[in-house]
């Protein structure tokens, strides 16, 4: 389990790839196989056409639970893996699910109990090369990273500042 340290909360709040609005998300993710994390950029996506190869939620926007969001993220993907994963960590089980899901071929959907909020990081290390990871970047818009050898071994350099519990 990765555990975030204090010394890293700041370095984290700097996007890893380009920030998007909303209505040009499409832009960055046609023809690509795609990962998105947190529920409004999921149901952004997928209410413009597109089901995500990878999903991870945790029914929450902004650490709120919103009337109707279980309902409209649950139709997006075709297998589901429930992990538990605490704020500020990335636990043996996500990085898993994560792991499993880009071995796998189907459109998954991991649902977290607890939060997403740093599952960019095995995302972004774990994805196939030319592919893109989206996660929300609350108040600025989407974050589109494009997946490369770069990315993965900057994401490496962070994995390795955090805490091993």
């Amino acid at each position: 389990m990765y555990v975030l340290p204090e010394s890293l909360r700041n370095e984290l709040k700097k996007p890893l790839g380009k920030v998007v609005d909303k209505n040009r998300i499409m832009d960055e993710i046609k023809n690509r196989k795609i990962t998105v994390i947190g529920d409004a950029v999921a149901i952004t996506v997928y209410e413009k056409g597109v089901v995500p190869d990878l999903t991870v939620v945790d029914f929450k926007i902004m650490r709120k639970e919103l009337k109707g969001l279980r309902e409209k993220v649950s139709n997006i993907g075709d297998k589901v893996v429930r992990v538990s994963n605490p704020a500020g960590t990335i636990t043996d089980e996500l990085w898993q699910a994560v792991e499993d899901a880009y071995n796998g071929n189907e459109k998954t959907r991991i649902e977290v109990t607890g939060e997403e909020d740093l599952a960019a990081l095995p995302c972004i290390f774990l994805a196939p090369e030319n592919s893109v990871v989206a996660y929300g970047l609350p108040g600025k818009g989407i974050v589109a990273v494009e997946v490369t050898h770069g990315k993965k071994q900057l994401v490496g350099k962070v994995l390795g500042k955090m805490r091993q519990g």
